[in-house]
């Protein structure tokens, strides 16, 4: 089976962005994934074929090495995966990782550090 283009474009760039924002006495840190998160059920307009299932299993959240979260995500999430979530403890020069692996065996991170 062929990699679509769009695999293609994201193995050159990072699929992750993070940002983050101070908001009162935490760190609010917004991601979103650019993924497919196909489900497997969809059929191609225009060959009638069903499209394979692609999508993110695990998404791993870190704060200076420490795993924080890890997400069991599936075939329900739409595409474009958006997770936010709030670190009462981030301060500056603390990093921030996000890694995700999906059910083809592809994946990424990204880590950026606190600013604020």
């Amino acid at each position: 089976m062929p990699i679509p283009d769009i695999i293609k474009i994201q193995a050159l760039m990072s699929s992750i962005k993070i940002r983050i924002k101070r908001v009162e006495s935490a760190c609010l840190v917004r991601i979103l994934i650019s993924h497919p998160m196909e489900n497997g059920r969809r059929l191609n307009k225009e060959t009638g074929e069903v499209i394979a299932a692609h999508f993110i299993q695990e998404a791993t959240i870190e704060h200076n090495g420490n795993v924080i979260a890890r997400c069991q995500l599936g075939i329900a999430v739409s595409r474009d995966p958006y997770l936010a979530f709030r670190i009462r403890e981030a301060k500056t020069g603390d990093s921030i990782r996000v890694s995700w692996s999906d059910n083809l065996g592809q994946s990424d991170s990204e880590e950026i550090q606190v600013t604020l």
